[in-house]
């Protein structure tokens, strides 16, 4: 629908490109506003609020991109950024990696030191416009985004965020990026020029080649021990209906390799964890749908005579230049689509799954069972990463989400279906989480929203910022920092490289250490957050309960920083 048809005609660029953002489903646009946006200022109070997007004042551009990026995992529904030219475009950089390694479409726009330097509205004014100048501002991003453009005239507003939100929700989703000069948000549109757009539609999801399906399901049936590696899913729960359906119907484990977004319910009988090592042992048939990195290739490879299924929108994953899994078949398809099509193939053949069903249930309880072991014994002081996400996984509900970026142990959640717990994206842009919740809870603010992150990840997401994020929009965000004095996937790296070096052997890593560790909480407290600090994991119980109390009765933020012990797992 253009600005005419919505009764809303665009007299400069800056009022057509805010009106082409809200026809294209725009909800939000996070901003961190510089000396391009006047006229996207003038445009935002001349407008009907109701024909544009709503501004949010976001004071970190970092934190822009990821609440944009938690806003669509939790709704499905992609949201813009504008930052200031090429300064505020390099701090959004690293959640535009993020985004792009996630397949999140994110419209990401910035401001361009204005071209001319007199004789236009919009020409330079201040000495910066100058030093912010460059030949391609483009190229920060270029790597990373599946489109990019700068606006030229004044009358490509709407077409340009029309076409740019089409190309991001389009599978493979990702981010784009649109580069706003100000001449042009600031001219007039020619009254000469057509006012009306073409719509666009996003493209179809991508169904199956029923002659790579039947394949697919020949190899399965024959195999005695297939599995399904998964670590991610759609945002509508269907990749995880669909695949708990073939699991049940079939007898076949599926396992969550490095998870991004969990799929399975945690209590699910087929579920056999996060474990890739674990999950390949003895399988005859790897069925692989939408995981970049299913297994690690120099310790988890499986033996070239199994025979293994790629599926995805992108099975290929085109984007990484070295990507070298094995593929006897690489089948491009919607990923619910390709499991339903398979459901649908195997139905009609005969296979034997009695003892099967048996041995995986069996498998799942043994890994249940475990980790509850882990758990009680991390009840202490300090506690144990299982301990924690234990009673982070208590406080969740049917339907509370949880963020976590090296906080959270994803085994020791009881998810009740798919889409419960979110992780960092594999391009480990640190400082994800933290915003990334911010955007979930924008989307429901009676959700409960919990970003578990550690210590050095919460100095990452610019907390300053955050926490007066929080505060001024009143989301009553449930924020828990994992505080354990160092960078410990680094230690756990150095330990893993050099087992017997002097590293290993230091009482003190180089470059690990992040003591003395600042008061976290004084940080959430400075915008006025309910705010602990738990040292024995006998007591995070009820300090989760004090904290939902004041979430649920004061609609504030809280804050808990936790003492955790140090890990050569987690």
């Amino acid at each position: 629908m253009d600005g005419q048809e919505r009764g809303v005609v665009a007299q400069t660029g800056a009022e057509s490109l805010l009106l082409g953002l809200k026809a294209s489903g725009i909800d939000y646009l996070f901003a961190n506003a510089g000396t391009d946006f006047p006229p996207i200022i003038e445009a935002f109070a001349t407008l009907d609020p109701q024909s544009v997007p709503v501004p949010v004042t976001v004071p970190h551009e970092t934190a822009s991109v990821g609440m944009a990026h938690g806003y669509y995992l939790v709704t499905g529904r992609m949201q813009a950024t504008m930052v200031h030219v090429n300064v505020g475009l390099a701090n959004s950089v690293m959640g535009v990696i993020n985004a792009a390694s996630d397949n999140i479409p994110v419209m990401v726009l910035s401001g361009r030191t204005p071209i001319t330097e007199r004789g236009r509205k919009g020409a330079r004014m201040t000495p910066i416009q100058y030093g912010q100048e460059m030949y391609d501002q483009s190229s920060l991003v270029a790597d990373s985004v599946k489109f990019h453009y700068e606006m030229r005239y004044p009358e490509q507003g709407e077409i340009l965020a029309q076409r740019a939100a089409v190309l991001a929700r389009s599978e493979p989703c990702g981010p784009v990026y649109v580069s706003l000069p100000r001449e042009p948000l600031t001219e007039r549109v020619p009254e000469t020029v057509g006012r009306a757009t073409s719509a666009q539609a996003v493209s179809t999801r991508a169904f199956p080649d029923p002659d790579a399906i039947a394949q697919a399901a020949d190899w399965l049936a024959a195999a005695k021990h297939p599995v399904v590696l998964c670590q991610r899913g759609d945002t509508e729960g269907r990749v995880g209906a669909a695949l708990a359906r073939l699991a049940a119907d079939f007898a076949v484990g599926v396992c969550e390799p490095f998870a991004i977004r969990n799929v399975m319910a945690s209590a699910d009988p087929m579920f056999l964890g996060n474990d890739p090592k674990a999950a390949l042992e003895g399988a005859d048939f790897v069925l692989v749908v939408d995981s970049g990195v299913p297994w690690i290739e120099a310790v988890h490879r499986p033996d070239t005579r199994v025979k293994i299924v790629q599926m995805g929108a992108d099975p290929q994953f085109e984007r990484m230049p070295i990507r070298g899994y094995q593929a006897d078949l690489a089948i491009t398809s919607d990923p619910a689509a390709g499991l339903e099509a398979l459901h649908a193939a195997l139905a009609s053949r005969q296979l034997e799954i009695g003892a099967r069903r048996d041995a995986i249930a069996a498998r799942s309880s043994d890994r249940r069972r475990a980790m509850a072991d882990a758990i009680e014994a991390g009840k202490a002081s300090p506690m144990g990463a299982e301990w924690l996400s234990k009673c982070v996984s208590d406080i969740l509900g049917d339907d509370g989400v949880v963020f976590s970026e090296l906080g959270i142990v994803p085994g020791a959640i009881d998810a009740k279906g798919p889409n419960r717990v979110f992780c960092n994206p594999h391009s480990g842009g640190l400082g994800w989480a933290l915003p990334a919740a911010l955007g979930a809870q924008l989307a429901d603010r009676d959700r409960l929203v919990v970003a578990c992150v550690g210590d050095g990840s919460y100095m990452f997401a610019n907390p300053t910022a955050c926490h007066q994020i929080a505060e001024a929009l009143d989301l009553p965000l449930l924020t828990i920092v994992k505080n354990n004095g160092m960078w410990n996937a680094v230690r756990r790296s150095v330990v893993n490289a050099y087992p017997q070096g002097a590293a290993a052997k230091a009482n003190r890593m180089p470059l690990t250490s992040l003591e003395p560790a600042p008061d976290y909480t004084m940080l959430a407290a400075a915008n006025r957050a309910h705010v602990e600090r738990v040292d024995h994991g006998a007591d995070l119980p009820a300090a989760l309960q004090r904290a939902l109390k004041v979430i649920r009765e004061e609609k504030r933020q809280a804050m808990i920083e936790v003492r955790v012990a140090i890990s050569d797992r987690y």
